[in-house]
């Protein structure tokens, strides 16, 4: 299957890659745990619906990649020591929630009650639980933890934030996407999807 990319859509790939730079430096450190809370999932959350499943990968994949360079992307850091740090499996996740929330959240259309549950639930499936997947093992491996401690250290205390950015994110997608359907803003032809 053949992909033309437009420029437009690698322009705002751009623009979301530069927003999860940036929102990489919001965040707060509890003292507990070496995870923090930050609000970069929700710009992968983000990333993934507004531009779908392409763009959405590409502009999160490119932040991933250029850091795994030893390019400064996340924090102010970059490299192994971010990649292979007790956070890093939270790192890898990002481009493909990014994926499977683009997949997802295109297919649900309407504003009706059900779809707006439906579109959180993809947000916080995807964008929050699927990064403990690989998040909670990695940080385990990481900082030589005990499953349990790991989940109390890297999973638990985060769930009820996790909720709210689904929730900011699926606020913040419903009325971009009634005004700038994602075939307008990653300049889609017709024929493409």
């Amino acid at each position: 299957m053949k992909t033309d990319l437009s420029m437009r859509g690698l322009v705002f790939s751009a623009l979301f890659a530069a927003l999860l730079v940036a929102s990489s430096y919001v965040n707060i450190h509890l003292g507990f745990s070496p995870v923090p809370i930050t609000i970069e999932n929700l710009v992968v959350m983000l990333a993934g619906a507004i531009l779908g499943p392409l763009y959405g990968f590409i502009s999160i994949s490119l932040v991933v990649v250029l850091a795994a360079l030893g390019i400064p992307m996340l924090h102010g850091s970059g490299g192994a020591a971010l990649l292979l740090g007790p956070t890093g499996g939270f790192v890898w996740a990002y481009p493909f929630a990014a994926l499977l929330i683009g997949l997802i959240v295109q297919r649900i259309k309407g504003r009706s009650p059900l779809s707006i549950v439906l579109i959180w639930l993809a947000m916080e499936l995807f964008g929050s639980l699927l990064l403990y997947v690989s998040g909670v093992p990695w940080l385990a491996h990481a900082a030589n933890l005990t499953w349990q401690k790991a989940l109390a250290l890297g999973c638990y205390p985060y769930l009820a934030g996790d909720a709210i950015k689904a929730a900011i994110a699926t606020a913040i997608l419903l009325p971009i996407r009634n005004a700038f359907p994602v075939a307008r803003i990653i300049g889609a032809r017709p024929s493409q999807k």
